[in-house]
C-alpha cells in the first residue's frame, strides 16, 4: 500500500467511524448500567429517525443507558465523522458507516472489532446475517468490525397506475434505454409529474453510487485492474452523458440538489413515475402514513446495458472508534439496533414494511413481514445475493466496490468529479469537461497507487 493511503485514510475512517460510533462494541471502557449515556452519530434516513423516536421508551428503559442520537444529512455526516475521527476527538461512541469505510478503517486501525461481541450475545444469532453483509463488514482478518443495521442493493421502483394508465408493462429485468423511453413517455403524465428520479446532488455516496452504477453497465470503469484511470474513457463518457441527459430531459426539478432523502420525497408524493435508487426505500414507500403512493408501486431489478445485473452492495453498519470509553454501554445498543428483537418491535409499533431488513435471513422467512414486504423483499434480497463486489463490470477492478473504488483517496476523488457532474445537470458546464477535470484527478490517485 503506497504510504499516503494511511493518511487519506483518515478522511475515510473517519466518516465510518463516527457512523460507526453507534455500535460501540469492544475496547476500554466499562459501564452499560443505570445513568449511563453514549453519543450516537447517525446519518438521516428514515430508518434512523425511526430508531431515534423508539429508544427511549425501549432500550433506555430496560437497560438505563440514555442515547443521545446526531442525525446528519448524508454529506454533512461524512464531514463530521471525518472530522472527529481524524482528529481522535472521540466525541461519538457509536457510528453509522458503511461497506466503503469498514475495510479501510479497521486497517488502520480506528475500529473496535465486534464479532466476539455479536458471538457472546446468544439471542443475537450472528449466523443469520445474510454472508453479503458479512462480508462487506469484516477486516481482511475476516473478523466483524460493523454490525449491519439495514442492508440494500438498489433497483428501479415505478408508479404502477401511471404505467397502466399509458399501457406501460415495466419489465423485470429493463435495460437503461427502456426506462429513458419509458420516462420520456410518462414525463407530464400527471399535473406536475416528471418521468423518473435520479440523484443529482454531489458526494461519492449521493450522485456517485447510482451514477457509477450506470458506468459499471455500460462498460466503463473509474480504474482497469492496473491502475489505468478511466473517467474521460469512451465508456466511462457515453454512461455520464446518458445519466445527465436521462435526467436533465425527464428528471426531477432542481436536480442538481438533489440527493437520496429528495427522490424519496419526490416518489412517494406522486411528483415523478420512476426512481432508480437503494431497496431500503420500498419501506418508506409502502408506508400509508408517509407515502401517498403505499400500494402502487412495482419494483423491478436495476437497469443493465452489457452486464447481467448493475445493483449496488451496501450497509449502513453500527462501528465503534477506538476512541469511547463507554464500549459495554455502547455494544449494548448496538447488539440490540441490529437485532431480531428491533426488527420485531419496529413492525409491531410503525409497521413491517418499516423494518431495516437487509441483513438478516429470518427477516424475509418472517410472515408478518413476507406479506408486508410481498410488492419488493424477493427482488431485494435477489439484488443483495446476486451483487458481486469483485466483478462488478465487464473488466477487471484494481479493488472491490459496486458504486465505490474501495481505497481512501476515492472519498474526495468521488465527491470532486461528482460536484462537476452536478454542475453539468444543473447547465453549468460540459459533461465533456466534467470528466476531463476529473481525469486528471484520478491520474494523481492511480499514481499513488501503482
Amino acid at each position: 500500500m503506497p504510504s499516503t493511503r494511511h493518511a487519506l485514510i483518515a478522511g475515510a475512517t473517519a466518516t465510518a467511524l463516527l457512523l460507526a460510533g453507534c455500535a460501540g462494541a469492544g475496547g476500554g471502557g466499562t459501564g452499560g448500567g443505570d445513568g449511563e449515556s453514549i453519543n450516537v452519530l447517525m446519518v438521516g434516513n428514515p430508518q434512523m429517525e425511526d430508531i431515534a423516536k423508539l429508544t427511549k421508551s425501549t432500550f433506555t428503559k430496560d437497560t438505563g443507558i440514555k442515547v443521545n442520537f446526531t442525525i446528519l444529512p448524508e454529506n454533512e455526516l461524512r464531514d463530521k465523522v471525518t472530522q472527529d475521527i481524524a482528529t481522535q476527538a472521540g466525541q461519538y461512541d457509536v457510528a453509522t458507516i458503511g461497506a466503503y469505510e469498514v475495510p479501510i478503517w479497521e486497517e488502520n486501525g480506528w475500529l473496535q472489532e465486534l464479532g466476539s461481541y455479536a458471538d457472546k450475545d446468544k439471542g443475537f444469532d450472528k449466523d443469520d446475517l445474510l454472508k453479503p453483509m458479512v462480508k462487506s463488514l469484516s477486516g481482511e482478518d475476516d473478523k466483524l468490525y460493523a454490525l449491519p443495521f439495514y442492508g440494500e442493493s438498489s433497483f428501479l421502483m415505478y408508479n404502477k397506475e401511471v404505467m397502466a394508465e399509458k399501457g406501460i408493462t415495466m419489465p423485470e429485468r429493463p435495460t437503461w434505454q427502456q426506462v429513458a423511453d419509458i420516462a420520456a413517455e410518462v414525463d407530464g403524465a400527471r399535473p406536475g409529474m416528471k418521468g423518473i428520479c435520479l440523484r443529482g446532488l454531489a458526494g461519492w455516496g449521493e450522485l456517485g453510487a447510482p451514477l457509477t452504477t450506470v458506468v459499471n453497465t455500460f462498460g466503463g470503469t473509474w480504474f482497469t485492474e492496473d491502475w489505468q484511470a478511466q473517467v474521460n474513457s469512451p465508456k466511462f463518457k457515453e454512461a455520464t452523458k446518458f445519466y445527465v441527459d436521462l435526467v436533465r430531459k425527464h428528471g426531477e426539478a432542481g436536480a442538481s440538489q438533489a440527493g437520496f432523502t429528495e427522490c424519496l420525497n419526490a416518489m412517494s408524493q406522486g411528483k415523478v413515475a420512476m426512481w432508480y435508487d437503494a431497496t431500503s426505500a420500498a419501506g418508506s414507500l409502502e408506508d400509508p402514513k408517509s407515502s401517498k403512493v403505499a400500494g402502487k408501486v412495482g419494483y423491478a431489478y436495476a437497469p443493465t446495458v452489457e452486464t447481467a445485473n448493475s445493483g449496488w452492495l451496501w450497509a449502513w453498519a453500527w462501528a465503534m472508534p477506538k476512541t469511547t470509553k463507554k464500549a459495554d454501554a455502547a455494544s449494548k445498543f448496538m447488539l440490540w439496533a441490529s437485532s431480531k428483537e428491533y426488527e420485531e418491535l419496529v413492525g409491531e409499533e410503525l409497521g413491517w414494511s418499516r423494518v431495516p431488513a437487509g441483513k438478516r435471513a429470518s427477516t424475509y422467512a418472517n410472515p408478518e413481514y413476507a406479506k408486508a414486504s410481498a410488492a419488493f423483499g424477493d427482488v431485494t434480497l435477489q439484488s443483495i445475493q446476486q451483487a458481486n463486489p469483485s466483478d462488478p463490470g465487464l473488466q477487471a477492478r484494481p479493488t472491490v466496490g459496486i458504486q465505490f473504488v474501495a481505497v481512501p483517496e476515492f472519498q474526495d476523488l468521488g465527491t470532486k468529479v461528482t460536484q462537476e457532474i452536478s454542475a453539468a445537470i444543473a447547465g453549468k458546464t460540459s459533461v465533456d469537461k466534467a470528466l476531463n477535470d476529473g481525469q486528471k484527478l484520478a491520474e494523481e490517485v492511480a499514481q499513488k497507487q501503482k
